[in-house]
């Protein structure tokens, strides 16, 4: 993984009130945003934030979701809304995001990429 700026936000216990969300942190131009544990309906709104105020401000997100180990249809809406308002990659989908990203056909339009390295360049 490339350098981490000043932005990087720790990541500490994870709580109720952050859900999901890890860490985020910049890699030159590009923002990746960490995610843990299960993502759903009731955990989702620290990281639904996260990412759109990410897009907000930065032409490329990268989402690393290699420690996501459950998805369902709301963190999948989320996905593909981001995916509308900048360059969102998702990094190193576990076999369970992939699974659901396969049945629901969003692989073939999300942007996966194997590594947060591989994410994170051009």
């Amino acid at each position: 993984m490339g350098a981490m700026t000043s932005e990087e936000l720790p990541s500490g216990n994870r709580s109720a009130s952050t859900g999901p969300l890890d860490t985020q942190y910049a890699v030159g131009d590009v923002w990746v945003v960490v995610a843990r544990g299960e993502v759903d309906l009731n955990n989702l709104p620290p990281l639904t934030e996260a990412l759109t105020q990410a897009a907000e401000t930065h032409a490329t997100v990268v989402l690393d979701a290699s420690g996501i180990t459950f998805a369902d249809s709301t963190f999948l809406n989320l996905l593909l809304r981001i995916h509308q308002a900048t360059d969102l990659r998702i990094a190193a989908p576990g076999p369970q995001l992939e699974r659901l990203l396969d049945l629901t056909g969003a692989d073939g339009v999300l942007d996966l990429r194997p590594s947060v390295d591989e994410a994170t360049t051009r």
